[in-house]
């Protein structure tokens, strides 16, 4: 089998909420997401997807992705996409580093191997492990009070597991943490993700004042020296996310005892090869996860539900169901929560088809 056109969608994405909010007075009102379609010779093709979350929080934009989609277009047709260890050496080769600028074609790639084997992609990374897993409700930064009302909200509609968006005020932000771990029920979840956005003092400050909560500390600094350094200070469950981009630096962070658990972004590691690889790591090494993208719609979705579903539930923490923060679908089948849990498509795959009046015409066709 040897690709035979690679295509690019852009399709925006406005969010249910109107907007989300993080730290450091980011936000972001409709996202900007990118569509890749594979065609091959045999008449299979494959979708993947890279939403970045905005041009300021990795080092990934949106218009990025497509410039460096089209780069690598021409240098991959004839290659075997089910090949996928050796289409990934091959845009390495092509293209040192953006991560993110892989990871569409990766995804839809593993698409055409699972449709090519008669499987769900689910299937290839070991099969499912029960009926569904659990999804968490990311909540935008605001003031306190709105954002308890919001947990609230969603804890009614299912979901157990919450991520608050901190890194502000550290004053403000204990306040948040205490007001909303006041109205969970024991057995729900709560983190404390900053997005980097604390200094060390800041941190140090915060996780102190909420000492005797029952609260997830995420990503508190922008360094990996930094968040070291507060982990240390700490009793906290402590998780990594902007940090971990690689598997050098994850080995680095278990050998450091730096973490409990890792948040794994599909599109920081290129795609599902390398978010796979670093997931089963993190399975053999005993960490717990959090399975998800930096953002996307229905295809990046269905991309994470297939990895978390064959992710041994005692080791996933949580993941995200994107698709319902955003009010425009692109592709029928995706998986969608019920009660603040979520399955993978048992169809071959991604198990998704896009919907091309939302798709539109390509911005990019190369053969």
């Amino acid at each position: 089998m040897k690709i035979r056109r690679i295509q690019t969608f852009q399709v925006d994405l406005p969010l249910v909420e109107g907007s989300y909010r993080w730290s450091g007075g980011k936000s972001v009102d409709v996202f900007d997401s990118t569509v890749v379609r594979i065609e091959t010779d045999e008449g299979i093709t494959g979708h993947g997807e890279v939403c970045p979350l905005g041009p300021a929080y990795l080092p990934a934009y949106a218009e990025g992705a497509r410039t460096g989609i089209a780069f690598l277009a021409p240098q991959l047709i004839g290659e075997d996409p089910c090949e996928l260890l050796l289409l990934n050496q091959k845009m390495d080769a092509c293209l040192k580093g953006h991560p993110y600028v892989k990871s569409a074609i990766d995804i839809a790639c593993w698409d055409i191997l699972g449709q090519s084997s008669g499987v769900p992609i689910s299937t290839l990374f070991g099969g499912c492990h029960g009926d569904d897993f659990v999804l968490y409700r990311a909540i935008s930064q605001e003031d306190p009070v709105v954002m308890t009302d919001k947990v609230r909200g969603y804890r009614e509609e299912g979901y157990t597991r919450f991520q608050l968006k901190v890194g502000g005020d550290p004053d403000v932000d204990i306040e948040r943490i205490h007001q909303v771990r006041e109205i969970l029920k024991p057995s729900d979840i709560l983190i404390a993700d900053a997005n980097t956005g604390w200094s060390q003092h800041s941190a140090m400050r915060v996780v102190k004042a909420v000492k005797n909560l029952d609260v997830t500390i995420e990503q508190p600094c922008e360094s990996y020296d930094e968040c070291l350094a507060v982990r240390r200070n700490t009793d906290h469950p402590f998780v990594l996310d902007e940090v971990i981009d690689g598997i050098d630096v994850l080995l680095r962070a278990h050998a450091d005892d730096a973490m409990d658990g890792v948040n794994i972004k599909i599109s920081k590691f290129g795609g599902l090869t390398r978010a796979r690889q670093a997931r089963d790591l993190c399975v053999d090494l005993g960490l717990i996860m959090t399975i998800e993208d930096a953002w996307g719609g229905d295809i990046v979705t269905a991309a994470i539900a297939h990895l978390a579903h064959s992710t041994p539930p005692q080791l996933l923490l949580t993941a995200t169901d994107f698709n319902s923060y955003v009010t425009v679908p692109i592709a029928d089948g995706a998986p969608k929560r019920v009660n603040g849990r979520m399955a993978a498509s048992s169809d071959p795959g991604l198990g998704i088809t896009p919907i091309e009046s939302a798709l539109g015409d390509p911005l990019l066709s190369v053969e």
